[in-house]
């Protein structure tokens, strides 16, 4: 059974790898392919929640922070590429309000520490922060409520610093992408490729974890964590690394959103994006990594497409989807054909129907 279950997951595998690299690009036009580019990023971060969420039990409604910590050091790193050595990034200039780079900056000027900090600075503060929150034995709506508040303090210091973040604004106009100009077609292409394959290892961590002793351990600590801790199991070091993990997946999706669209800002990080990165994984699933990613596209889809129409009933629809999904079918859509099966299984039989001559 496990070399069957391996062997359907490879095959899934690959015929993912296939769709990604040579369907889209060959039938998409350059902008829908950015569109796409755009919502595997949002399938990155689902795939985090799968893992925190889904098999940890963790509700992380603030995983618009450490998008927003792995896009704005992108970005910082792509903003001093473009201004050149010695020189302000543009919103600098134009504000006026500083005459010389920030100390925080500076370090951003080298690539390698860019890249690094897109990941890790995400990852250390979700350490540090869970380290407080699981040592204190803070779960359910009370660390759901606590993640949710850190992302609306994460976005109102970031509009608060107009001089040094870019304020509302965010960081804008990033026309480069280590050396590769982002306004070529060519090159946005390759950004794709590079978000896909990114998309795909992912999804493969994920699953080696899943899969693996730990976490066998994640659905313990979920289930029954004083049985856990009684079998001489730390919970909170269980949880912490789920947590870790899913932070640094969804920084590397805000890092590679950043050459994808060209901005980040406060909107694209506070509480509202972190609850839509929830509802898409909840929609297609929240326990499977094909079902959170495929409904993570799916709505970022719905909302790109269903805004342009309902613009100010879209927010109220995507609440609606939400609540229907954890009431009515909490496993999401990857659960429908399970759900039904067991259904039909516990139906009780239908009394045989006899007629009153067969009865005579």
């Amino acid at each position: 059974m496990n070399v069957l279950k391996g062997r359907t997951a490879w095959a899934g595998f690959a015929a993912g790898a296939v769709l990604l690299f040579a369907v889209a690009p060959a039938l998409l036009s350059d902008f829908r392919l950015g569109l796409l580019a755009k919502y595997l990023c949002m399938a990155m971060v689902a795939v985090g929640i799968c893992l925190a969420w889904g098999r940890g039990g963790l509700l992380t409604l603030g995983q618009g922070v450490f998008f927003g910590l792995g896009g704005y050091a992108m970005a910082m790193h792509l903003k001093l590429a473009d201004a050149g050595p010695g020189n302000l990034p543009d919103f600098m200039q134009l504000y006026g309000t500083a005459t010389e780079l920030p100390w925080w900056w500076r370090p951003f000027a080298n690539p390698v520490f860019a890249l690094a900090a897109t990941v890790l600075l995400p990852m250390a503060v979700a350490a540090l922060l869970g380290l407080f929150i699981f040592r204190r034995r803070v779960r359910g709506a009370y660390f759901a409520i606590l993640s949710q508040a850190l992302a609306a303090a994460f976005a109102i210091w970031l509009v608060g610093q107009q001089a040094t973040t870019g304020g509302t604004n965010g960081l804008t106009d990033i026309q480069g992408f280590f050396g590769y100009a982002l306004d070529d077609p060519v090159n946005q292409r390759m950004v794709y490729l590079v978000i896909a394959a990114a998309l795909l290892v992912l999804i493969a961590v994920a699953r080696q974890l899943i899969h693996s002793r730990y976490g066998e351990l994640l659905v313990a600590v979920r289930d029954s964590e004083e049985r856990v801790r009684f079998l001489g199991y730390d919970p909170a070091n269980v949880k912490l690394v789920a947590y870790v993990v899913a932070a640094g997946m969804a920084g590397l999706a805000g890092a590679l959103f950043v050459p994808a669209v060209g901005i980040i800002s406060p909107a694209l990080i506070g509480i509202v994006p972190s609850i839509e990165f929830v509802i898409g994984a909840a929609v297609g699933g929240r326990a499977s990594l094909v079902g959170a990613v495929l409904g993570a596209i799916a709505v970022a889809w719905a909302k790109t497409a269903l805004s342009e129409e309902f613009p100010a009933g879209w927010t109220y629809f995507q609440g609606l989807l939400f609540i229907v999904a954890l009431a009515f079918l909490p496993g999401g859509l990857a659960s429908l054909a399970k759900t039904v099966r067991r259904r039909r299984a516990t139906a009780p039989d239908k009394a045989p129907v006899v007629t009153v001559g067969e009865a005579a």
